[in-house]
């Protein structure tokens, strides 16, 4: 008898699971761990299947061919889903492909290979990239000047750029941070590296470093910069040749006509900045909204995501998916940028309208790709130097974190051609 009930209870499994078709990972309000749902479908991709993403269902959600495997991680992940039958998952293409309804499917086919520029030392603060990556299980490879100098980057499809500062001024932290030991550090390494590849000053050899990695954009990479790597990127492209350092930085005065020298055809998205030459101001240029002009309080803080084509725009549209059109605000080194700086073939995808500031932007670079998301740390307010990292345990739905990892996978995707 205990054999039959074995028997019957096996085949009831085996049938449900002939039954099930699909699974689907829901990103509304609804799923339980926004965060490491974007770890489960690169997982899945890591498996040699395929996942669609469903941009504008429930949030950006993730279909995928139900395997017992797929459903038993998604379990120990602790991530929602639904197992639904191979109609189901038709009725849910038919709306998607409907000509009036604002969604569509963007397959996910390829296993993005991902690298975080970051100094191999230890640094004062955290990455809010490799802090998501991290907690999401998403594999990355951390890389530095050594890497992309000796041409290592064409083998990765996505670049991370965060707190770095491109110029060759040490973030500017003269003034506060000149006698801490971990400056102090950073300044000998970074001099050392510069002697190392044959360059006399830091800023040339991040000048070089700035170049490569735009080369890279050229030839199909995907770059995706925070916080001050974003403003100082453009501000050594367009600062090639022209000394903007001060002595205390590099050991002689700069250019008295730097700024008449800019080239701002050289540059990714910002134009027409005005530099910050005091060596003791911890600013590099008018790009930033500081918060002494913005003005305003965390509790009104946030910004607002646009809301793209889907059939048109695939790509600002999987870079927007969210279950929240409204974000929290988050300060950084380099916070917001002040819109009349910004080119005008530069899309913005997210925005403080009474500020006139852009948060999120992107643009398109020979054959490649490039985002800018300002600030620091999305659920971290006012992150400063020496404080602990973020516990994303407590923030597993954040909406500004889920911005990050939609970079993440973009690399992945190939539009799906419907059913006819």
């Amino acid at each position: 008898m205990r054999g039959f009930i074995t028997f019957l209870l096996i085949s009831l499994l085996s049938a449900n699971a002939l039954r099930a078709s699909a699974i689907l990972i829901h990103m509304d309000g609804t799923q339980a761990n926004h965060l490491k749902a974007y770890g489960i479908a690169y997982w899945i991709l890591q498996q040699g299947i395929e996942v669609d993403w469903l941009l504008n269902y429930r949030g950006g959600s993730f279909m995928s061919k139900y395997y017992q495997k797929i459903e038993n991680e998604l379990v120990i992940r602790g991530i929602s889903y639904q197992v639904i039958s191979d109609a189901q998952a038709n009725q849910i293409y038919s709306e998607l492909a409907n000509p009036v309804s604002n969604t569509d499917v963007m397959k996910l086919e390829k296993v993005p290979k991902i690298a975080v520029y970051s100094p191999k030392t230890a640094q004062p603060w955290d990455d809010a990239v490799t802090l998501v990556l991290t907690y999401a299980e998403i594999p990355y490879d951390v890389i530095f000047d050594d890497e992309v100098l000796y041409g290592d980057l064409p083998k990765y499809d996505w670049l991370h750029l965060h707190h770095e500062d491109f110029t060759g001024q040490f973030g500017k932290f003269e003034k506060s941070y000149r006698n801490f030991p971990w400056y102090i550090q950073q300044k000998r390494e970074y001099n050392e590296l510069a002697r190392k590849h044959g360059f006399s000053k830091v800023s040339q050899l991040k000048l070089a470093v700035v170049k490569k990695i735009k080369e890279f954009v050229a030839g199909g990479g995907f770059m995706f910069a925070m916080c001050s790597a974003t403003d100082t990127y453009d501000i050594a492209l367009a600062a090639e040749g022209v000394d903007i350092c001060a002595a205390v930085y590099d050991g002689d005065p700069p250019d008295p006509d730097a700024q008449n020298k800019l080239d701002f055809g050289k540059t990714f998205a910002f134009k027409d900045f005005l530099l910050k030459m005091d060596p003791y101001e911890y600013e590099y240029s008018t790009i930033d909204n500081q918060p002494e002009e913005r003005r305003i309080k965390e509790y009104n803080d946030f910004f607002t995501l646009f809301e793209f084509s889907a059939k048109w725009d695939p790509i600002p549209t999987m870079l927007t998916q969210n279950h929240s059109r409204i974000i929290k605000g988050f300060m950084g080194q380099t916070t917001a940028f002040k819109k009349r700086y910004i080119k005008s073939d530069v899309l913005v995808m997210g925005e403080f309208l009474e500020l006139d500031e852009a948060r999120y932007i992107h643009g398109i670079h020979g054959k490649g790709f490039w985002t800018f998301y300002g600030g620091h740390d999305p659920e971290d307010y006012q992150h400063l130097v020496g404080e602990e990292p973020t516990d994303l345990n407590l923030h597993p739905n954040s909406p500004g974190y889920r911005l990050i990892l939609n970079n993440i996978l973009f690399p992945a995707a190939k539009k799906k051609k419907q059913k006819t």
